[in-house]
């Protein structure tokens, strides 16, 4: 994967991420993610919250489509994630998985980091072999 890596300004769906960050619930990592996704027109936000029992940890990428589900997405069309590390922090695999069910491997998946620092890629860069009901 060789993204590129650049300072941009803020887009509308950076600033929700970066504002869902700041109400990320990290107790005891104090690693705290945003994440912000476009489904028909509107954006739908979410952040990571911890759990003393870790397995029921939830990533913010999760939850920023199960917000936009609610709201009768059906798919995703860009997803943004703002941590505050350098290089800026990818989804994690469960995380990518669930960007696959509802984006194509196309999928805008724009990354920032700490002081602005932006890296854009693809859902199929980050996962090339995505799991789909093509296999079922």
């Amino acid at each position: 994967m060789r993204p590129a890596r650049r300072r941009l300004p803020l887009t509308p769906l950076a600033e929700v991420a970066r504002s869902a960050r700041d109400r990320a619930h990290a107790p005891y990592s104090r690693f705290k993610v945003g994440a912000a996704v476009l489904a028909d027109g509107a954006i739908h936000a979410g952040c990571n919250v911890e759990n003393a029992s870790y397995g029921l940890t939830t990533c913010a990428e999760r939850n920023a489509v199960a917000a936009a589900v609610l709201a009768g997405a059906k798919a995703i069309d860009a997803v943004v994630v703002v941590s505050g590390t350098s290089p800026p922090t990818p989804p994690c695999g469960a995380c990518l998985q669930v960007l696959a069910e509802f984006g194509t491997a196309a999928l805008p998946v724009i990354l920032v980091g700490r002081q602005g620092a932006l890296v854009e890629t693809t859902l199929g860069a980050l996962l090339p072999q995505a799991f789909s009901r093509k296999f079922l």
